[in-house]
């Protein structure tokens, strides 16, 4: 038998047993849970008997201990506890004005009952385990229950419309009356409405914080009225009807009546106020207060006639050292009514208290030839003819009429190829255009009459035209030969009768025709210290020469008898021989137009047949030779 050494790795080493504290202190650990439990269980259950009816001890509410009260007890603790309803006060403010209400008043109230409710329900609930935990944890740690505090809006909402009523106002438009007599206005206001549900928000933030009291500001929202203003508009109008405007204008009408005034009332200007609205540009309104002055367009249309003048045209004479013209009688401006421009006038003046005048407003247009004109623009280089008469041994009557008439054309301009009219020129022969009664031939024979003398003038002006060269388009001789129309050497037919006439057939007129292609200028002049007429023609330098040829004198009939006629204002013994006797005849007298080279360029007869005629005295009533006469 064999033998093995011994192996140290396998030497024998004693067995170590379980720790007995692991099975010591999980049985430990569910004893004490064990017990715990039944403690809390025997805790509780004695809560649950202790307490059946109340509630739990820690349990308090609004700073009140509900430990073991029931829950009629506890609402009646804490009822008398809640006073916030009656001390709480909130001011209500709008400026100046305050309203003081209670929260009880605005609704909000405390319910007692509810919150004792609440907190008897603490560890009162039907889950026994949730029980035992939550008295447990109020018994550790104690349980505050929220109050129950209610608040009624709608009753808060009914105390802010009241005073609401107080304070709303809808916005006011001032007012604007205008009468003939008066003239009122009333003020606006702003619109102002308490924004309730606004304020309330502010009241609730209050409550909520069961704050013991505050002002509270009235939220008001303010609406501006949409016509704002009316007192500058009725000012405007005051002034309007402060008084009538008065139309005035300078100047005379055609027969030299001043023109105006004219008045525009009150009653009439009220009548043309226009009340209007002007945006403020914010979508308010004001009143503004115009004039329409159309109702005057038609009458000032009426006094559009009278008012018209026409144009008239300076008169010149030529100085011959300067060879300029020198103004005799300053031109008129054409002068019409301008309706619109004076309508414009009114409607500015009409709110004017201080100037109630306005001006007519009118249109002018210069004359043609008007005051600043030249001889060199006219074309004037110089005397072109001129004619002459006498009246010497005229009486005074004749005499005015002479003077009369050539004033009426000195210093005129004819225009190049017009025609001169002389009845245009002299106007209307009558007393009120300054002729007299004299001695005129009419119908064959000389008679008491207006204007005698004149045909001296018109006799003048043609002996002019006839010595320039002028075409003559229409003249007529006397019925006789007349002894002051060939004295100073003239002999007869060269005289020019005229007799004016609103009917043409009957009417007698000298013309001549301007044909020198530029405006010719005519100067008139009576000399009475030689007792002549004279006509003077200025123009542009034609070239032309005239040579009178005759008078050739034939079939003469000798003088008519004298006659004598009465005359109540001569004395006996007193005579006055108003027209001189004259022989009948055929007159011929021939114009030669003869260029600046002597060439003839054109030739014209005038003829006249003459009647006989007788002289004319004049005596006193009675006398012999008024019967053999």
């Amino acid at each position: 038998m064999s033998t093995f050494p011994a192996d140290s790795r396998y030497e024998s080493v004693p067995r170590r047993g379980l720790d007995p504290w692991l099975l010591r202190l999980p049985i430990l650990f569910f004893t004490g849970a064990i017990l715990t439990l039944t403690a809390l269980t025997i805790f509780a259950g004695v809560a649950q008997l202790a307490f059946r009816d109340r509630i739990l001890a820690g349990v308090s509410s609004y700073d009140v201990d509900l430990s073991g009260m029931t829950i009629a007890e506890a609402t009646a603790a804490l009822d008398s506890r809640f006073t916030y309803d009656d001390s709480a006060v909130f001011t209500f403010r709008d400026a100046d004005r305050f309203w003081q209400i209670s929260a009880g008043d605005l609704g909000v109230s405390f319910d007692a009952q509810a919150t004792a409710t609440e907190a008897f329900v603490a560890g009162h609930s039907s889950n026994p385990i949730l029980n035992v935990i939550d008295q447990f944890l109020i018994w550790l740690n104690g349980q505050r229950v929220t109050p129950v505090i209610r608040y009624d809006q709608n009753v808060a909402t009914e105390r802010l419309m009241a005073i609401a009523r107080e304070l709303n106002r809808p916005p006011v438009d001032a007012t604007l009356s205008i009468t003939v007599t008066s003239v009122s206005s009333t003020p606006s206001s702003i619109g102002r409405m308490v924004n309730i549900p606004a304020t309330l928000a502010q009241l609730e933030a209050n409550i909520l914080g069961l704050t013991t009291g505050a002002e509270v500001p009235l939220i008001i929202e303010e609406t501006a009225p949409r016509i704002r203003d009316a007192e500058a508009a009725a000012a405007k109008a005051r002034n309007a009807l402060s008084s009538p405007l008065l139309l005035v204008a300078e100047g005379t009408t055609a027969d030299g009546t001043a023109l105006g005034p004219w008045t525009a009332s009150v009653e009439q200007i009220a009548s043309l106020l226009l009340v209007g609205l002007i945006e403020n540009g914010d979508g308010t309104y004001s009143y503004d207060v115009s004039f329409n002055p159309s109702a005057f367009r038609d009458y000032l249309g009426s006094l559009a006639d009278g008012l018209f003048q026409p144009a008239r045209n300076a008169r010149f004479h030529f100085v011959d050292e300067t060879g300029q013209l020198q103004v005799i009688e300053p031109s008129v401006s054409a002068r019409s009514l301008d309706v619109a421009a004076t309508l414009s006038r009114m409607e500015d003046q009409v709110f004017n208290p201080s100037n109630r005048i306005v001006p007519i407003s009118f249109d002018y247009v210069p004359a043609l030839y008007h005051d600043n004109l030249t001889a060199a623009e006219l074309g004037i280089a110089g005397l072109i003819s001129q004619g002459e008469s006498y009246y010497t041994g005229s009486s005074r009557p004749r005499i005015e009429n002479i003077l009369q008439a050539t004033s009426r054309f000195d210093g005129i301009i004819i225009g190049a190829g017009e025609t001169f009219s002389f009845n245009e020129w002299v106007g209307d022969i009558s007393p009120e255009e300054g002729y007299v009664s004299g001695r005129v031939i009419f119908g064959g024979r000389t008679i008491d009459g207006v204007g005698g003398g004149v045909c001296q003038v018109s006799t003048t002006a043609f002996r002019a035209a006839f010595y320039g060269g002028f075409p003559i388009l229409e003249r007529a001789a006397h019925g006789y030969r007349v002894g002051y129309y060939e004295l100073g050497g003239f002999g007869p037919g060269l005289d020019a009768a005229i007799y004016t006439d609103p009917d043409p057939n009957r009417a007698l007129d000298f013309q001549f025709l301007n044909d020198t292609g530029s405006p010719i200028l005519i100067e008139a002049s009576v000399y009475p210290a030689t007792n002549m007429v004279q006509f003077r023609i200025y123009g542009a330098d034609t070239g032309r020469q005239v040579v009178k040829d005759g008078p050739m004198i034939r079939d003469v009939v000798p003088a008519a008898a004298t006659r004598y006629e009465p005359n109540a204002d001569l004395q006996p013994g007193q005579q006055l021989q108003v027209d001189v006797a004259a022989e009948g005849a055929y007159v011929q007298v021939t114009r030669l137009i003869l260029d600046k080279n002597g060439n003839e360029m054109g030739r014209d007869v005038f003829a006249s047949q003459y009647q006989p005629w007788g002289a004319i005295i004049q005596v006193p009533p009675g006398d012999s030779r008024l019967q053999t006469g």
